[in-house]
């Protein structure tokens, strides 16, 4: 049984550093700010360049002792959001050859450790990135019986065929016309364990066209990175919720042994680093201008985009099926600085247009559109505080009018859609038309309630109270209704809803989605 040994992991690290020299300048040349560093190349070329260098010197009397010096020299040396993420698949990897021989099936159970460790470390996984293909090359090989070299062939080949993948799954990666940077790197880094494992070649495979960013735009943004010592482990989610409201591409990584690299892009240096200094030791600070050249005119012709934030798993993916970008967030749950900035940052184009689905909602997003992150980024909020709103907007949205023209457009039939809500009534209350029980079925109109409908919330209960309300809403005029049903809905419930709306209203056109809200048992939208 072949297992990786110390001289595999010293030739390992080697090829890392040939392999990430020859793609340097081509990996540098396909970076799209921000999903990866301005220069991912040159930042994962120095990582490993330093772990590398800090094996050499380690000495290492094993194969754990060997893999725990390579981590431990990425993660102090770490530069940029690309090589700390890298770090911590070194780190995953050693972590696990600290407790099995790697084999095929322990180098298997290895990339899953290395998935976790590099996920757990980024605030916010943005998919289409090195993340994303690191947990595809995860997935694949969990549970393998194979030998060690199949088993590295293997992630070595799902990582190529994922990293083809990636510009479906970002936007700005497919108006570019490019791959993600980071993830290319990663290819580069498993190629280089295959052909050491199988003693073939260790060549960089897959050549990249270059295509450089011409940017001369002064920075109004910082990569901050410094090492961090003496902190309490359980203070981290603050150290990490702190840093995201300063901006985002946020990572605390750990080196297993006690220090943790931190990295931000963000406007405000000084509050970065009074963030490390309230938790513990701050060392080897270093801070870099961050240069956001927008990723328009490399490809597509797209000049702007639509994105939305909703409450609700299902309305989300309805709305991605338009083909935009869509935030989900908890319900009750504001999204963080960081979550609105990926959202605005990510899509494709200059111009972005923000659908928030509520009133807070819409909070963050103006939030975030005022935010320094987003200072490159002509980002216009249209306010919005039921999805119903939202969708009105969508269907209104036109690529092909002017940019102007199509903002006041969807503002327009946002504003003109009135919302109907039905809810339960989860204690005592006094309302406007009388006072409700725990368990009555409470009709709203544009946030005003007009009907109590005594409990239960049965089925029938419900259609007549959603008719009823629908029945106000239409007395203004309105020839198209659009229901979301919740989460609590009856599942017969939209269907018998059109059958009663199409004896009282046969000229109005009812569409009906499940919205996953579990705030209200359906939202109403008359336009």
């Amino acid at each position: 049984m072949r297992v990786l040994d110390v001289a595999a992991v010293s030739a390992w690290s080697a090829a890392c550093v040939h392999s990430l020299s020859v793609l340097r300048p081509a990996i540098d040349g396909i970076n799209v700010y921000p999903v990866a560093d301005s220069d991912t190349g040159s930042n994962l070329l120095f990582t490993m360049t330093a772990a590398r260098d800090a094996l050499a010197g380690a000495e290492p009397e094993d194969t754990a002792e060997a893999l725990s010096a390579f981590a431990k020299g990425a993660v102090a040396a770490a530069k940029g959001n690309s090589g700390v993420i890298m770090s911590q698949v070194i780190r995953g990897i050693a972590e696990s050859a600290a407790t099995r021989d790697l084999d095929g099936p322990g180098l298997a159970e290895a990339l899953g450790l290395a998935d976790q460790a590099a996920t757990g470390a980024v605030s916010r996984p943005v998919a289409g990135t090195i993340l994303t293909v690191l947990h595809t090359v995860a997935a694949a090989v969990r549970g393998a019986t194979g030998s060690l070299e199949e088993v590295a062939a293997t992630a070595a080949s799902v990582a190529a065929e994922a990293l083809e993948e990636t510009p479906k799954q970002l936007p700005v990666l497919a108006v570019a016309g490019v791959v993600d940077a980071g993830a290319r790197g990663l290819v580069a880094v498993l190629d280089a364990l295959s052909g050491v494992i199988s003693g073939g070649a260790t060549e960089p495979e897959h050549p990249l066209e270059v295509h450089h960013n011409h940017a001369t735009e002064t920075p109004t943004a910082w990569e901050v990175m410094y090492l961090l010592d003496g902190v309490d482990e359980e203070r981290l989610p603050g150290l990490r919720k702190t840093l995201s409201g300063l901006g985002d591409s946020v990572t605390v990584a750990g080196d297993g042994a006690g220090g943790f690299a931190v990295h931000v892009h963000c406007a405000d240096i000084g509050a970065a680093l009074e963030a490390g200094i309230e938790l513990g030791r701050p060392r080897k600070v270093r801070v870099e201008p961050l240069i956001t050249p927008t990723p328009v005119e490399v490809g597509g012709g797209i000049d702007r985009s639509v994105v939305a934030v909703v409450h609700g798993g299902p309305l989300a993916e309805l709305l991605r099926a338009e083909g935009g970008a869509v935030l989900s967030v908890p319900p009750g749950v504001s999204p963080t600085v960081e979550e609105m900035l990926g959202l605005i940052n990510e899509a494709a184009g200059h111009h972005v247009t923000v659908l928030p689905g509520g009133k807070r909602l819409t909070e963050a997003a103006d939030a975030a559109a005022g935010h320094a992150m987003a200072a490159d980024r002509d980002v216009v909020v249209i306010p919005c505080v039921s999805p119903v709103q939202v969708l009105a907007a969508l269907a209104v949205h036109d690529p092909d009018r002017r940019t102007n023209d199509d903002v006041v457009a969807m503002a327009e039939a946002a504003a003109a859609t009135r919302r109907g809500e039905l809810r339960i009534a989860q204690e005592e209350s006094l309302t406007w038309v009388g006072r409700a029980q725990a368990g009555d079925v409470v009709g709203l109109v544009d946030g005003e309630v007009v009907l109590i409908e005594p409990a239960p919330a049965s089925e029938t209960n419900l259609v007549a109270a959603a008719v009823s309300v629908l029945n106000r809403m239409l007395a203004l005029g309105g020839e198209l209704v659009t229901v979301l049903t919740g989460v609590d809905a009856p599942v017969r419930l939209p269907g018998e809803l059109a059958d009663q709306l199409r004896l009282e209203h046969p000229e109005i056109e009812l569409t009906s989605y499940a919205g996953g809200q579990s705030d209200a048992v359906l939202l109403m939208g008359v336009e």
